[in-house]
């Protein structure tokens, strides 16, 4: 046994005889002459000097507990080690108190609509990014690296029906300490760790062929292997677009509408939202991890891909909400002087005139991620390059309807070309 090995010892040991010693001198203590009350001191004033006798004693024995806490730590020997893993009684205590933390801090917090099929669509794209190599998936429940944790990561589809779904996004939101669990890495935006709550809640009763599609969405092929990199298609695509931008925003075609289309933008904006977000001044839980990882020369070459896509028309008709429409171009092309509102073409087109790159177009996106979007600049979570701050006080001044309007409009027109 070598000398910090036996130095521990006798720090036990004297931690150990010190706590015996206090229990032997309470259970042996007897009362002193001094300690009775005198005939003539009132029966109160005996009570009072007992309770004040009991409370330094409890105060002696906290403070021999605390140096003994504190010898044991010092000493070394508490093991810190992933591999040997807790002892039942320390997993229990784990366990109940977060239970116990999740219940009291979820009071309160109002669940959303969350069968929208978007919603688990975005969920589960970034599950298979950010949260399958802790937690698996049904090709891989226990990926050998997080079998070695402690505590160790839980397949999830048996654990979710055991939280309610604000359960699922406190926990999702804020992460759990003491675990691998980290919080969402953008706190301003709710809606993404609803979209992750939304998938979770579908985990249980997928197929493992379900959550390949959902993961990838819909660019993998079942066996869950890419299009091989010699097709026509992808002869000359960035790698990047086939191991993440694909899953999310389309290979060769706008996507789909969980994700914003980024055919029809401009090089200088798709570049400069994606510095914004590899930076966390664009806020998205989502996109910051993505784009952190990526160069500067990625991103241009990102940003030429998308912008050089073929356009293709929407989906989306007119015939839909005629009247809805009819609003929207009004707001967009002459403004709401009474509200202070700005026509909107007059940064992100249609129209001739010139505009700044780094301004979005919106013509052909999708109408949800516009209302999404609108919303976020309304409550000031969004974020964005250093002149996203123009939009706070013209969504401000928006009505949710007005900002619907709007997003149809846009939502109906053809896209612009992306070199424009």
């Amino acid at each position: 046994m070598n000398r910090s090995s036996k130095f521990a010892e006798f720090l036990v040991a004297l931690a150990v005889a010190g706590l015996l010693a206090m229990f032997r001198y309470i259970l042996s203590r007897k009362k002193l002459p001094a300690d009775l009350p005198r005939a003539d001191e009132p029966q109160r004033a005996s009570g009072t000097a007992g309770i004040k006798r009991w409370v330094l004693i409890a105060v002696g024995l906290l403070a021999v507990l605390g140096v003994g806490a504190f010898l044991v730590v010092v000493s070394g020997i508490v093991p810190i080690k992933a591999s040997s893993g807790h002892w039942p009684i320390t997993e229990w205590v784990l366990q109940f108190a977060k239970s116990r933390s999740v219940a009291t801090h979820t009071l309160g917090i109002e669940t959303p609509p969350l069968d929208d099929p978007s919603l688990v669509l975005k969920g589960a794209t970034h599950y298979a990014i950010g949260c399958r190599p802790c937690h698996g998936n049904p090709d891989l429940q226990t990926p050998r690296i997080a079998q070695q944790m402690t505590p160790r990561p839980p397949y999830l589809p048996p654990r979710v029906p055991n939280w309610s779904p604000d359960e699922l996004f406190y926990i999702v939101k804020h992460g759990i300490k003491f675990t691998g669990m980290p919080a969402w890495p953008a706190q301003q935006r709710d809606d993404e760790v609803w979209a992750m709550v939304a998938f979770l809640l579908r985990f249980p009763e997928i197929s493992a062929e379900e959550y390949r599609l959902l993961a990838t969405g819909g660019i993998a092929k079942v066996n869950s292997e890419l299009p091989m990199p010699d097709s026509p298609t992808l002869r000359d695509t960035p790698r990047a677009v086939t191991e993440n931008c694909g899953r999310c925003h389309g290979v060769d075609d706008p996507g789909m509408a969980a994700f914003p289309k980024l055919t029809g933008q401009r090089p200088a904006y798709l570049f400069a939202a994606m510095r914004a977000f590899a930076s966390g001044e664009r806020h998205s839980g989502i996109m910051e991890p993505i784009a952190a990882a990526l160069s500067l020369t990625d991103m241009r070459e990102l940003a030429l891909y998308y912008a050089g896509l073929p356009q293709i028309s929407p989906l989306f008709s007119r015939a839909q909400s005629p009247f809805a429409i009819e609003r929207g171009q009004a707001i967009a092309t002459g403004g709401i002087r009474s509200q202070r509102v700005p026509a909107c073409v007059a940064c992100h087109g249609p129209g001739t005139a010139p505009r700044n790159p780094i301004y979005p177009n919106l013509a052909g996106q999708y109408a949800e991620y516009l209302v999404l979007q609108l919303m976020l600049f309304k409550n000031q979570h969004r974020g964005g390059s250093s002149y996203a701050r123009l939009m706070l006080p013209v969504a401000a001044r928006l009505k949710p309807e007005q900002i619907r309007d709007v997003a149809l409009y846009y939502a109906s027109l053809a896209p612009i070309a992306g070199t424009k």
